[in-house]
């Protein structure tokens, strides 16, 4: 899910807030290091912070449905997590690195969500949107200065770009199939004989006798068919008065 969220920031990136410039969109940690090594005006996307965004958390199952609007699967809700990234500009002149931060800026100013268009991979399927905040000051218990000391680097100006996604661990199980057909029941006796049957050979005793009545098994009735089996029934037999 992250790789797909990083392709997509990409995408969104170059395609809004670029437009074509020859500039090149890493996801690489800002260390000096790495700035030392740098010899061409790039836009930096960092992610440095992973967690979980406990105000969208659900509990219980979710039904998914078909074109026919009948139950096909049933899942637990997804779970929301917040993708703190740091995007910073490297040129070589603080001017240049300021219009691409402005581009920037303005390109996600547009979104209150990732667009459709430019989802892949997992999230191509999900229905819940990616929603995206811009230039937010961060939590207390995560300010910039500190990232940027763990960093090992120098205070830069930076945007906080943070996409909520959603995340969808417990998937998908199948629901039984429908029943289609409505049951069928047959009672028969031991002998074979219908109830109808038995009955017309009650009606031939002779006077004075009982009729003999075999005892009624217990049976199981299937209904359905066999490429589509539906309920199965358990009747209890019982003699006729």
């Amino acid at each position: 899910m992250i790789a797909d969220v990083d392709d997509a920031l990409r995408t969104l990136i170059r395609r809004d807030a670029l437009n074509g410039a020859d500039v090149e969109v890493v996801f690489d940690a800002p260390t000096k290091e790495w700035s030392a090594r740098r010899n061409a005006p790039t836009v930096d996307v960092y992610l440095y912070d992973i967690r979980e965004d406990l105000k969208w958390r659900a509990y219980g199952s979710v039904d998914v449905r078909g074109d026919n609007g009948m139950i096909t699967s049933r899942g637990g809700p997804p779970r929301y997590f917040k993708l703190s990234y740091l995007i910073t500009a490297w040129t070589q002149r603080p001017e240049d690195e300021h219009r691409l931060l402005d581009a920037v800026l303005y390109c996600f100013l547009h979104f209150d969500q990732l667009p459709k268009d430019i989802l892949g991979g997992a999230l191509a399927g999900v229905t819940a949107p990616l929603r995206v905040t811009i230039a937010i000051p961060p939590p207390e218990d995560r300010a910039l200065s500190d990232t940027w000391s763990a960093l090992g680097g120098e205070l830069k100006p930076s945007l906080d770009l943070v996409v909520t996604a959603p995340i969808d661990a417990r998937g998908l199980a199948d629901v039984a199939p429908l029943v289609l057909e409505v049951p069928r029941i047959n009672l028969e006796g031991a002998d074979g004989q219908s109830e109808e049957g038995r009955g017309r050979r009650r009606r031939g005793t002779p006077a004075g006798e009982e009729p003999y009545e075999p005892p009624v098994p217990e049976e199981t009735v299937a209904a359905g068919k066999e490429t589509q089996p539906g309920r199965v029934f358990r009747i209890r037999g019982t003699s006729a008065p």
